[in-house]
C-alpha cells in the first residue's frame, strides 16, 4: 500500500520545506494556470452571447457564474475575462480554470475542482507525537484541498519544530490521488538534530573574561567532555533576550551604570544544525556611589529609621542588586508599621565628572493599611479553619510584612499543599487590603505496600495507611507494619493539633518492635540479643510563643532482651532439661547475660521545641529542640535522658543552601546496678548514634572484640574477630552539608545533591567483665572432673605451663578459649566526608552517600557507600 501510495504521490511544491522559503511561490506559479492561460488571441470588445460551466461536479453552475461575476448580454474585454479568471482562482475551490470562447461570446467557463481531503497522515515524527502536532493544522478530512492552507499548516509544523529547538527540521506535504476526486494528504517530517549552541562569542569586554560573561547567561555552548551533563544548550530566541538582561543586571552590579548591548545576533551554522551567538558590548565607565540619603514623607516611618536598612556605604562600587535590596528591605520596615504598598523609589543622579553616583531613597505620602479580609480558594478537602487558624493576621489587623511571611510559611509547613504557594495582597479603597491564597492540594493519605533493598537492613517490606489531614481536619491517622532482616514492628498512632479548637496537640501512639542485634564474626554479620518493647504513649503539646513550643509525653514500655537458646546457652549439669538451660558466657559473653530479662519502663517527659525555618524543605531559619524523660514513675528502671539538637539552615548564593546540626544527649541512672561489671544504664537504654554517614548502622562507640585462640593456644587473625556495639551513656555528633542547586531537569526528577561533614562519638560506658582464657575444659561426665577455663599464664603445681586440658587431668574435652577486649569507650572524635544525593525516583525515594572516615576509633566499623531505597506496588 505504502509503494502504490508513494508511487501516484505529487509534489505539491519543489521547495515547501522546513524553512518555508521564497521558492514556495514560485512552485504555486509554475503549477497554478494564470490569466495567460485565457485566449491567445488579442480579445477586442464583445458581448456575451451565452454562458457554459463544464467540470463542475460538487460546485453548482450557478455558483461558479457567480464567482465569476460575469453574465450572459454583458459587454466584456480581456480585462473583464482576466478579472473573471482571478475571481475564480481566489476561490480556492479550483485547482485550474480556462475560459474559451472570447472570439464569439459564447463563453464556456471550464474549471478542475480541487480535491476533497480523505484522511491526513504525518509520517517520520519522532521527537513530536501526532497528538501535539495535529492541533498546528488547520486543514482536517472532507475539507477542500488548497495549495495555500497546506503551506501555512507547514509553516505552522515549522514553527512548532523551532519551538522545540529543531531548526533543521523539513516538512513535505505530498498527495495520493484517491478516486472520487479525493486525495490523502501526507506530511513527510525530517525532523532532523536539536540546534545546539555551537559557540557564543563576546565582543567589547574588556574587563571580564568571555567565560565569566557566559556563566551569567541562562544559555550554554555545547560540547565538552561533561558535555551531555549541560542544560540550557538547546538555541531558544527567547532566552537570547533573557541574557542579554542576564549581562545587563550582572555588570549593574559591578557598578557599570552605562553598560549596553549594542546587538545580539543567532546565526545558524552552514549546516543547519547549531547556532553561532554573536553580542557585541559596551561596558562604559565604572562607578562608586557617591551622597547616600534618606527622605521620608511618613512621620512614623522617619529618615533615621529609614537609615537604619539602608546598607550601602558611599565610596563603596555601585551595585544596583544593592539599591534593589535596599528597596526590599525599607518595603518590609514600611510593611512592620502598617504600610502594606508604601511608595519608596531610589532617586539617582549621575556625576560623569567624578564616576559617582548619589542616591536618594524616598519614601511618599501612604496611608496605613488594614486588612478588609481573608479569602482562601482551591480547598477542596482541608477545611478554612485548618487553614486560617495558621495565619498570623485577621480581619481589622494592621497590616504587617512579617506576620504575613510568617502565615505563609507556616501554611507551607502544614505540608498539604504544593510548596509555591504566595499569600497575595489585593487593594480594596485607599486603606484597605484582602489577603488572597491561592493553594493547590497535593494527596495527604497514602495507602502503602513498600518493598526495598537497604545495604544496612538488607531487604525491607512494609505497609501503611496514614492520613496526615483526616478528614480534612488536619488531624493524623497512622497505621502500620515494618519488615527487614534485623527489624519488625506495628505502630498505630493519631494526633489531633488543634484540640477542643484550641491550638493544643493531643496524641497517642501504640506499638510493638521487635529489634534483633548483631554483631560482625570476620566479615560476616550475625544476630546476638532481640529486643521486644511493647508500650504505649500519651502526648500533650502547646504553643509557648510564635516560634517556641511546648510539650509533655508519657510511655509506659516493656522491653524483653533475649537470645537464642540453641546458640547461646548451654546445659551445664547434662540435665538434658531446656529448663535447665543457661546463658553461657562463653558463647554470648557475660556482658550480654547479664543483659538479659524484661524491664518495665515508666517515664515521663517534656520538650522544648524552637522552629522559625520557611517550610519542611527548609533553606532558611532555625530548628531545635531540648527533650528530657525521667524513667522512674513505678517500673523498673530509673534514670534521667537528656537530648539537645539544633539545626540552622542558610540561604547561600547562587541558590546553594547550607544546614550546620548538632546535637548531644547524656542518660545519667538514678540508681546503681547490684551486678558488678555491669552499667547502671541496660543496652535498651544506651545511645549508640544518629546515622553517621561512613560508618555502618551502630559502627561506633563502646564494644566488646572477640579473638579466638586456637587448640594450640594462638590468637587467630584479626579477620575472624567478633564485635558486639554495646552503646553509651552519652554521645554527641555534629553535619555541616552543603545542598547544592540543580538544572530545572535535574530539580523535575527530585534530585537533591549535597556534600557533607559529619563529626561525632558515643561513650561513657562502664567497662564489663570480659575474658580471657585459652582452653575451656568440659568433663565428660557429670560426676567427672569439673568445669575449668585455663587462662593464659596458668601452670601445673610443678611450674610447668598448661598446654591442654589432657596436661591437667584425664576425662575432659577441649574447648578453644578466646579473649576478650573492651574498645571504642571514647569521647574522641569520629570523622567523615562525604557526598550524597536525594532522588525521587520512579522506584521510591532514594538516598545514595559515599562517605570517607578521616578519623576512627579501635573497634568501629566503616562503611564507604550507602544506600537506600524503596518503592510502591
Amino acid at each position: 500500500m505504502m509503494a502504490k501510495r508513494h508511487g501516484a504521490a505529487l509534489l505539491v511544491g519543489t521547495c515547501l520545506s522546513g524553512m518555508a522559503m521564497p521558492a514556495l511561490a514560485a512552485a504555486q506559479d509554475a503549477a497554478e494556470p494564470t490569466a495567460a492561460t485565457a485566449p491567445a488571441q488579442p480579445v477586442r470588445e464583445g458581448m456575451i452571447r451565452s454562458l457554459q460551466v463544464t467540470g463542475a461536479e460538487r460546485i453548482e453552475r450557478e455558483t461558479v457564474l457567480a464567482y465569476s461575476t460575469l453574465t450572459p448580454g454583458q459587454t466584456y474585454t480581456a480585462a473583464t475575462l482576466d478579472q473573471a479568471l482571478r475571481a475564480l482562482y481566489e476561490t480556492e475551490l479550483f485547482a485550474d480554470v480556462v475560459i474559451t470562447g472570447a472570439d464569439t461570446g459564447n463563453i464556456v467557463i471550464a474549471v478542475k475542482e480541487n480535491p476533497i481531503i480523505n484522511r491526513i497522515v504525518l509520517e517520520g515524527n519522532k521527537r513530536l507525537k501526532d497528538d501535539k502536532i495535529a492541533p498546528e493544522i488547520r486543514l482536517a478530512p472532507r475539507r477542500i484541498y488548497t495549495r495555500s492552507k497546506v503551506r501555512a499548516d507547514v509553516d505552522r509544523i515549522i514553527e512548532l519544530y523551532k519551538r522545540e529547538g529543531r531548526f533543521a527540521a523539513v516538512v513535505e506535504p505530498k498527495i495520493v490521488e484517491l478516486d472520487q476526486n479525493r486525495v490523502d494528504l501526507i506530511f513527510e517530517i525530517s525532523e532532523g538534530p536539536k540546534s545546539k549552541i555551537r559557540s557564543i562569542n563576546i565582543i567589547g569586554n574588556e574587563q571580564f573574561s568571555d567565560g565569566k560573561l557566559i556563566k551569567q547567561m541562562y544559555s550554554r555552548e555545547t560540547g565538552g567532555i561533561l558535555g551531555f551533563l549541560k542544560s540550557n544548550t538547546s538555541y531558544d530566541p527567547d532566552r537570547l533576550g533573557a541574557d542579554q538582561q542576564m549581562l545587563r543586571l550582572f555588570y549593574l552590579t559591578e557598578g557599570y551604570a552605562d553598560f549596553r548591548v549594542v546587538s545580539a545576533l543567532a546565526e545558524l551554522t552552514p549546516d543547519r544544525e547549531d547556532f553561532v551567538i554573536t553580542y557585541v558590548i559596551e561596558e562604559g565607565p565604572r562607578y562608586k556611589f557617591g551622597v547616600v540619603e534618606a527622605d521620608s514623607a511618613l512621620r512614623d516611618f522617619n529618615e533615621e529609621t529609614m537609615q537604619a536598612f539602608i546598607n550601602i556605604e558611599s565610596g563603596d562600587w555601585f551595585d544596583a542588586k544593592k539599591v534593589e535590596d535596599t528597596v526590599t528591605a525599607l518595603n518590609e520596615a514600611a510593611g512592620l508599621v502598617g504600610y502594606a504598598f508604601a511608595d519608596i523609589s531610589p532617586a539617582i543622579s549621575r556625576n560623569p565628572d567624578d564616576l559617582t553616583m548619589d542616591i536618594t531613597f524616598r519614601t511618599n505620602e501612604a496611608q496605613r493599611v488594614y486588612i478588609d479580609r481573608v479569602d482562601i480558594n482551591g480547598n477542596t478537602v482541608t477545611r478554612d479553619n485548618v487553614i486560617r487558624r495558621e495565619f498570623r493576621l485577621f480581619e481589622g489587623d494592621a497590616f504587617n510584612a512579617t506576620l504575613l511571611r510568617r502565615s505563609e510559611d507556616r501554611i507551607r509547613s502544614l505540608g498539604y499543599f504544593n510548596e509555591e504557594l504566595e499569600i497575595k495582597q489585593v487593594p480594596v479603597g485607599d486603606d484597605r487590603v484582602a489577603l488572597t491564597l491561592d493553594v493547590e492540594e497535593r494527596p495527604t493519605g497514602q495507602l502503602t505496600f513498600s518493598a526495598g533493598f537497604s545495604s544496612l537492613e538488607r531487604f525491607l517490606l512494609s505497609a501503611q495507611i496514614s492520613q496526615n489531614n483526616f478528614m480534612g481536619k488536619g488531624q493524623t491517622l497512622l497505621a502500620g507494619v515494618n519488615w527487614s532482616r534485623y527489624s519488625r514492628s506495628v505502630q498505630f498512632g493519631f494526633t489531633e493539633p488543634f484540640f477542643l479548637g484550641r491550638p493544643i496537640l493531643l496524641g497517642a501512639d501504640l506499638y510493638r518492635r521487635d529489634f534483633n542485634s548483631f554483631n560482625f564474626v570476620g566479615s560476616d554479620r550475625r544476630s546476638t540479643y532481640s529486643q521486644l518493647s511493647t508500650g504505649g504513649g500519651l502526648r500533650l503539646g502547646f504553643p509557648v510563643t510564635e516560634f517556641l513550643s511546648a510539650g509533655l509525653r508519657y510511655n509506659l514500655v516493656l522491653d524483653d532482651i533475649t537470645l537464642d537458646r540453641g546458640t547461646f546457652y548451654t546445659d551445664f549439669d547434662n540435665s538434658g532439661s531446656l529448663d535447665d538451660d543457661e546463658c553461657d558466657p562463653v558463647k554470648a559473653g557475660t556482658y550480654l547475660c547479664n543483659e538479659l530479662g524484661e524491664r518495665l519502663t515508666s517515664s515521663l517527659g517534656y520538650t522544648l521545641a524552637f522552629n522559625n525555618t520557611n517550610g519542611l524543605r527548609a533553606t532558611r531559619g532555625i530548628r531545635a529542640s531540648l527533650r528530657q524523660d525521667f524513667a522512674g514513675l513505678g517500673g523498673d528502671v530509673k534514670y534521667l535522658r537528656t537530648i539537645g539538637d539544633v539545626t540552622r539552615y542558610f540561604r547561600m548564593p547562587a541558590d546553594f543552601v547550607l544546614s550546620v546540626n548538632a546535637q548531644g544527649g547524656y542518660v545519667y541512672p538514678l540508681e546503681d546496678d547490684e551486678i558488678a561489671f555491669r552499667d547502671p544504664i541496660r543496652i535498651s537504654d544506651r545511645f549508640f548514634g544518629p546515622s553517621f554517614r561512613g560508618f555502618d548502622i551502630r559502627g561506633i562507640g563502646p564494644r566488646v572484640l572477640r579473638r579466638n585462640y586456637d587448640n594450640d593456644g594462638v590468637l587467630s587473625e584479626d579477620a575472624t574477630r567478633t564485635s558486639n556495639a554495646l552503646g553509651g551513656k552519652a554521645y554527641y555528633f555534629g553535619r555541616l552539608e552543603l545542598e547544592f542547586p540543580t538544572s530545572a531537569a535535574l530539580r523535575n526528577f527530585g534530585v537533591r545533591p549535597s556534600a557533607f561533614v559529619d563529626i561525632g562519638s558515643v561513650w561513657d560506658l562502664t567497662a564489663p567483665d570480659v575474658d580471657d582464657f585459652l582452653f575451656f575444659c568440659t568433663p565428660a561426665t557429670a560426676d567427672g572432673p569439673e568445669f575449668r577455663r585455663v587462662e593464659p599464664g596458668d601452670t601445673l603445681p610443678d611450674g610447668s605451663p598448661i598446654t591442654s586440658c589432657g596436661d591437667i587431668a584425664p576425662g575432659y574435652s577441649q574447648t578453644p578459649g578466646y579473649q576478650e577486649t573492651f574498645v571504642g569507650n571514647s569521647p574522641n572524635p569520629r570523622l567523615t566526608v562525604g557526598i550524597g544525593a536525594n532522588w525521587v525516583s520512579p522506584f521510591g525515594p532514594l538516598r545514595l552517600d559515599l562517605a570517607h572516615a578521616l578519623i576512627k576509633q579501635e573497634g568501629d566499623d566503616t562503611r564507604l557507600f550507602s544506600f537506600n531505597v524503596g518503592t510502591q506496588f
